[in-house]
């Protein structure tokens, strides 16, 4: 029979490695922002509206899952490192730094926008608070580096659509 330990008794963990302040504030920052983003994927998913519906429509589940996968791996990674990750709504409502979408109808061209800006808002996120993570917690810098690689692919694809062959220029946020 397994013996669990009362509320009397004591366990101590002798971690390797503890989040600082800092490193747990940027960590919740990146959870906040990337809980925005697949809420926001479905905002959008559900309301898209015009030409190429479906394409749109489809891939804001690719944006969704991202975010999904991305928000679960920096949340177990705070707790892996004794930070207590906060997704709640009110949370994520007062802390994100993600510009809203419409809450009504969008148009595709529309759609394309508004993802793109929230997906390279999250990779400004990333990038921002990266060299502070670097510095002090190297395994999780990595993570950040997958989140920026495929953020910023999933960013430049859709943005795509939008675009026009030699005339548009992505311009700076």
């Amino acid at each position: 029979m397994t013996q669990t330990l009362n509320r009397k008794d004591t366990h101590t963990a002798h971690p390797a490695f503890q989040a600082s302040e800092k490193l747990a504030g940027h960590l919740q920052q990146m959870l906040v922002d990337l809980t925005d983003l697949h809420i926001q994927g479905k905002q959008l998913h559900w309301n898209v509206v015009g030409k190429n519906f479906r394409d749109t429509h489809l891939v804001l589940d690719e944006v969704v899952a991202a975010a999904r996968e991305f928000t679960d791996v920096v949340a177990e990674r705070m707790r892996a490192v004794y930070a207590t990750p906060d997704a709640r709504i009110k949370t994520v409502a007062e802390q994100t730094s993600l510009p809203q979408p419409s809450a009504d109808e969008i148009d595709t061209a529309d759609t394309v926008d508004a993802i793109v800006a929230s997906l390279y808002a999250t990779a400004g996120t990333a990038r921002r608070i990266h060299d502070e993570v670097d510095e002090e917690d190297p395994t999780t810098a990595d993570i950040l580096h997958t989140i920026l690689e495929r953020i910023e692919q999933l960013a430049w694809m859709i943005d795509a659509e939008n675009r026009v062959a030699n005339s548009s220029i992505p311009r700076n946020a």
